[in-house]
């Protein structure tokens, strides 16, 4: 992988002065060393993520006007019986449409990655190797020519038997070790309260994070799902969450160890997108507002696009980072 490894460092080069498109020495490389040059490109904090899971009039993902002011986008989702709803849609494109779109996206900056698993698979229940899955979805991130995976694993009874924490920590090695950090993009989903040090027997997402922190360059957390009065004020949402679940706001999580950078906030886009925890835009527009005059640069993430589109965001950011 020595190529590979060059092409990192003439990146990591380039980035300090010119970007990729406008450099002379871009253009004698061939269409794939292009490729990967262009998504060696480490995406720095704040990130604006949106899923995709719902049918659409734009078949895969979204036109760029659509989600102006995200900076990635999750098709999902990549199931352990393969891809479905928008992730299978995208198979389903041209090459040329497919080249198209991530030409379109790169262009303004935003990552195209897949989202896997998702409420409806429990890959630690259902007994799957994990390095065995892991290799199966990074080489179909490979495949696809996308820039990396998300990993929404959402399997409460594992968690709840202390047995997705070990699972998850194999799962995210290898899936590291087949995408290699710099080229590809890898983050976690979990629900807020997996990080509380209090409730898992088996360590929650602080051993997790602990474990292969390194690995994963940023986490998507579900505020919402949790209960109708939690995470939905920006008391609870960042600096002290309820006895229900604890030191699980944002302040308290970065408390705890994990870096505010790595911190995204993830909301529904409407109430018709969650059971609970809804936040109106423009809310959650100060509590971004006032997490940024504390330091935390982590960004917001929401379920899901139609829904939330450049609208929502714009309004999101409007306080801490206007579009």
């Amino acid at each position: 992988m020595l190529f590979s490894t060059l092409l990192t460092v003439v990146a990591s080069a380039l980035s300090l002065c010119l970007p990729a498109s406008a450099s002379p020495i871009t253009s004698s490389l061939s269409p794939k060393a292009r490729e990967v040059l262009q998504r060696a490109t480490v995406q720095e904090a704040p990130h604006f993520v949106v899923y995709g899971d719902k049918s659409t009039t734009k078949w895969g993902a979204p036109d760029v006007a659509d989600i102006e002011g995200f900076n990635v986008f999750a098709l999902s989702f990549l199931l352990t019986a393969g891809p479905w709803d928008k992730a299978y849609e995208w198979t389903t494109m041209t090459a040329d449409e497919r080249t198209a779109a991530k030409a379109e996206y790169a262009a303004a900056g935003i990552k195209l990655v897949v989202s896997a698993f998702g409420s409806s698979d429990v890959p630690t229940s259902a007994n799957y190797d994990p390095v065995a899955l892991a290799q199966t979805m990074a080489a179909w991130v490979k495949t696809w020519e996308l820039d990396g995976i998300d990993v929404d694993y959402e399997d409460f009874n594992a968690f709840a038997a202390g047995t997705a924490e070990n699972w998850l920590i194999s799962f995210t090695t290898e899936l590291r070790n087949q995408l290699p950090s710099g080229e590809f993009i890898i983050t976690h989903a979990p629900v807020a309260p997996w990080f509380t040090p209090s409730i898992y027997s088996g360590g929650g997402y602080l051993k997790v994070h602990n474990a292969v922190g390194n690995a994963i360059d940023w986490y998507n957390i579900q505020f919402y799902n949790q209960g109708t009065a939690e995470y939905t004020t920006c008391d609870g949402l960042l600096n002290k969450s309820s006895d229900t679940w604890p030191e699980t706001s944002v302040f308290e999580i970065a408390g705890n160890g994990v870096d505010v950078s790595k911190l995204v906030i993830g909301k529904p886009g409407t109430t018709g997108d969650a059971n609970n925890g809804f936040m109106t835009a423009s809310d959650l527009a100060v509590c971004l507002q006032e997490a940024k005059g504390k330091g935390w640069n982590g960004g917001a993430m929401a379920w899901q696009y139609p829904n939330a589109d450049s609208s929502w965001i714009k309004t999101v950011r409007s306080l801490s980072w206007p579009v």
